[in-house]
């Protein structure tokens, strides 16, 4: 009998991806989470050929993919040491793979476009430094849109579920607490709010996928969801990796507590 290889499937994640520049600069409290974005690659079933991201930086009409050759970067954090904004992601982006997702989003009836020049925003490129620091993994990333429907951003995630059986990381970075009004200023008044709403997303990600799916889409319902996101930009690419999954369970894969607030990291397959 001939001996079958197994086919390898990416899994998808959501990774926290710190506030600002937080893991290159004297900012004690962020370790546990540089940990965890340091190890991500050695949890890979493979190296990727190539990553599409989304993060909850970039918003457009329609679903934009990044199509330069090679990436600059967008400095998108304001008031942070000098030596933050010399930092350096060199990596390539990937015309074949922006192609492929505009034909899948197609495919599903949903209108796309593509931009030449925007660079990779720091909701990338900080993360990636310490989960990638190679930067030699081809990039293309992924606008989600400026209505911030989280049935949409599903639907997005649903078409492109098939790059998983090409090689292709799908990755989503956001923050599962993001109310930057009160983050570390409210001396603790809203730390059992913030692990109450995380503990439910915990339970809707683990949840059975239509069940996860269905929960995600109303996450306004969940306790104190609009006290940890007044805007849904930072938890949106959240549902996109929810929808990317298809039929495989999600994980909570990473949970700590920083400037009294929990925030989490995901795995689903």
């Amino acid at each position: 009998m001939e001996n079958q290889t197994q086919k390898i499937r990416q899994p998808v994640l959501f990774l926290p991806h710190g506030g600002g520049p937080c893991f290159f600069m004297d900012w004690p409290g962020w370790e546990n989470m540089e940990a965890y974005l340091s190890n991500i690659a050695t949890t890979l079933p493979q190296r990727p050929t190539a990553i599409i991201v989304m993060s909850g930086h970039w918003e457009t009409s329609v679903p934009t993919v990044t199509t330069a050759e090679n990436h600059t970067l967008l400095y998108d954090y304001y008031g942070f040491p000098k030596h933050t904004y010399a930092l350096r992601y060199p990596a390539q982006g990937s015309r074949s793979l922006a192609a492929r997702v505009r034909t899948l989003l197609a495919e599903a009836g949903i209108q796309s476009a593509e931009d030449d020049r925007r660079g990779l925003d720091h909701g990338v490129f900080i993360p990636f430094l310490l989960a990638f620091p190679d930067a030699d993994i081809p990039i293309v990333e992924l606008s989600m849109g400026k209505e911030l429907d989280a049935a949409y951003e599903l639907r997005v995630g649903q078409a492109l579920e098939p790059l998983r059986d090409e090689n292709v990381l799908i990755v989503a970075t956001g923050m599962t607490y993001h109310n930057l009004n009160i983050f570390g200023k409210d001396g603790g008044k809203t730390d059992p709010i913030s692990k109450a709403f995380d503990d439910w997303l915990a339970g809707a990600v683990e949840a059975s996928p239509s069940d996860r799916n269905r929960a995600l889409v109303g996450w306004e319902s969940a306790p104190g969801a609009r006290i940890c996101h007044p805007r849904e930009e930072h938890l949106l690419p959240l549902v996109f990796a929810a929808g990317a999954a298809g039929q495989d369970e999600g994980v909570r894969n990473y949970v700590d507590t920083m400037m009294g607030k929990t925030l989490s990291g995901y795995r689903f397959g």
